[in-house]
């Protein structure tokens, strides 16, 4: 199995409350309010947001991995509202080992709502039943506790910490990671 199998028709999945679909132009003012956030983006890759321009290259570069069938996130959808309050993906997935990472961030003011917890839960059942995963892992940042807590209410198991593994934002950090295996998974649910 290969990308393009599973994301050449970009999957829609939708739960009680969200739905995970296609990033698009319309989703640019939403993802600049979180994206230009200091304590959102406090612990991810990217840095703070400092422009809608900024925002809109970010969400052209998405457009394009879809165009291209790559690997891209969803927009993560608050159903009720029908507002974009962040992106959940698989960040990495190595289709021969049949392992996949996901990654995922969310506007503060839905903090500590189960908003996560519900997308992960639908991306890791997406996962081991679409695209055949056997393992599917997550990292963050020691200091993260509350992404650390969406994993573990995700049915992950945390597995260690990686010393001194990130270098982002000038400095060097330690990362917990978490998978969930398939067996695990299907005893889970």
């Amino acid at each position: 199995m290969e990308v393009e199998d599973i994301f050449s028709d970009f999957p829609i999945l939708e739960t009680e409350r969200l739905l995970l679909r296609k990033v698009s132009l319309g989703d640019i003012h939403d993802i600049y309010a979180y994206g230009s956030n200091e304590e959102v983006s406090k612990y991810v890759t990217w840095d703070t947001h400092q422009s809608l321009k900024e925002t809109l290259e970010f969400v052209e570069y998405i457009i394009s991995r879809y165009e291209s069938n790559y690997l891209a996130p969803w927009a993560i959808e608050m159903k009720e509202m029908q507002q974009m309050v962040g992106t959940i993906d698989f960040v990495s997935w190595d289709t021969h080992q049949h392992i996949a990472e996901i990654g995922y961030v969310i506007a503060q003011e839905y903090w500590g709502k189960g908003i996560v917890t519900e997308a992960v839960k639908e991306v890791i059942d997406f996962g081991f039943n679409c695209m055949d995963l056997e393992r599917i892992q997550a990292k963050c940042i020691v200091e993260n506790i509350g992404s650390a807590r969406v994993m573990e209410k995700a049915g992950m198991m945390f597995e260690g910490v990686l010393r001194k593994t990130v270098y982002n934002k000038g400095k060097h950090w330690d990362v917990k990671i978490y998978s969930i295996l398939r067996e695990e998974f299907a005893a889970q649910y």
